[in-house]
């Protein structure tokens, strides 16, 4: 079996909105939170750091870690169509935006991030992740 870690953060802002990231690399072009894999060694808040910068051009202050959501995904059912399944560790945490401004993700595994209400999210094609992350913020 694979594993995976990643670190996410809900992102909100003062209209009460959430920021997402649309991921391409899926079956299905659907949206996200944005964050994403852990690099060797890296701490997670690092990572999440990194990756909020990567896939949305802004700069985020970690406030508090929310969770860590556990999920594996069935060989046949894993992107990549690898033989094996893969075990996801997802670390989610509130963050705030410190600096930067909105700016797409070139060549990466998100083209395109925004900020969306909750009605306009539920309307979305999204992860699970979505949901899940915004449970545990206590958003939904």
């Amino acid at each position: 079996m694979d594993l995976r870690v990643a670190a996410y953060a809900v992102i909100t802002n003062d209209e009460d909105k959430v920021l997402l990231a649309r991921w391409t690399e899926g079956r299905r072009v659907a949206w996200t939170m944005p964050g994403g894999g852990l690099e060797a060694g890296e701490d997670p808040e690092d990572a999440v750091r990194r990756e909020v910068r990567e896939e949305t051009g802004y700069s985020v202050h970690v406030e508090e870690l929310l969770g860590i959501h556990s999920r594996v995904i069935p060989a046949g059912r894993r992107v990549q169509k690898a033989p094996h399944p893969l075990h996801t560790l997802r670390i989610v945490y509130r963050a705030k935006i410190s600096g930067g401004k909105l700016r797409f993700e070139e060549n990466g595994s998100t083209d395109m991030a925004g900020w969306f209400t909750l009605a306009e999210v539920a309307a979305l094609q999204r992860v699970k992740l979505v949901d899940i992350a915004l449970r545990m913020a206590e958003v939904i």
